[in-house]
């Protein structure tokens, strides 16, 4: 098993930036790639960005590009997805996510931008 412990979310003005983290812990050799997610008020949960656990190589969403960056620090354990240039229709609740023996799922970290 892994567990993701997400923190770093809150409250900012459209334009500003936030710095989400991820703690992961247990098995963590299981882990080929680990990610982002988000889900908004009555919206599906949507991908923003992945990195690789082994590679480093980084995907990210259309609506994240340019803005957010995604990465990892292996001997910590930890992901981090910097977002600048923030807008409100970038509140939601982010989940951070970890693929590969399995799919672990944190518990979401809230992020609201307001206008």
């Amino acid at each position: 098993q892994v567990q993701l412990v997400e923190s770093g979310g809150g409250l900012v003005q459209a334009g500003g930036s936030l710095r989400l983290s991820c703690a992961a812990s247990g098995r963590t050799f299981t882990i080929y790639n680990t990610g982002w997610y988000r889900q908004a008020p009555g919206k599906e949960r949507e991908f923003v960005a992945a990195i690789s656990w082994s590679s480093g190589s980084t995907t990210y969403a259309d609506s994240a590009k340019g803005r957010f960056a995604i990465s990892r620090d292996n001997a910590k354990n930890t992901v981090t997805l910097q977002m600048n240039s923030l807008k409100p229709e970038d509140t939601a609740i982010y989940y951070c996510n970890a693929h590969g023996l399995g799919n672990w799922w944190g518990q979401g970290t809230q992020v609201t931008v307001s206008s």
